[in-house]
């Protein structure tokens, strides 16, 4: 029998996909818990209808996401840290403290967006990776300077 599912099912597909199963899978535990429904000429084409509509929504999505790329890679960050006589820094730059100057130039990014790959310990410059769509990653640069 074949389904359409309508969630993300583990070993079996993703929303969206039409996959072959048992008829008594899709009878006893896809259907009454409306994980699934039957892949009937109508669903296939609503289906198809709401893949189209997903990806021109993603690709709106994304060519935004490339506009705000272009004007975070013209903005330059400054956070600043206490250190000691040695110019080494009292703990380290974290994500966090990139987003929190992030939000001071204006920009709204969730912390888990921001790729960095081991805690800055060190003044200088860094450029610093900002997901900001699965397909678009913006760099910005971070400059780490004494209080």
């Amino acid at each position: 029998m074949e389904v359409i599912l309508s969630q993300d099912v583990k070993a079996l597909g993703k929303a969206g996909d039409v996959v072959k199963v048992k008829a008594g899978f899709a009878r006893n535990y896809l259907l009454p818990r409306k994980v699934a429904y039957p892949a009937t000429p109508t669903n296939v084409k609503k289906i198809e209808q709401e893949r189209v509509k997903k990806a021109a929504q993603q690709e709106e999505e994304q060519v935004k996401a490339q506009e705000t790329a272009e004007k975070i890679a013209k903005v330059s960050c400054n956070v600043s840290v206490e250190v000691n006589d040695l110019e080494k820094l009292y703990g380290s730059v974290t994500q966090t403290d990139i987003v929190k100057s992030l939000a001071q130039e204006g920009y709204e990014i969730d912390k888990n967006d921001v790729l960095l790959d081991k805690p800055i310990e060190e003044l200088g410059i860094y450029e610093i990776g900002v997901r900001l769509h699965p397909n678009v990653t913006a760099k910005v640069r971070v400059w780490v300077t004494k209080k």
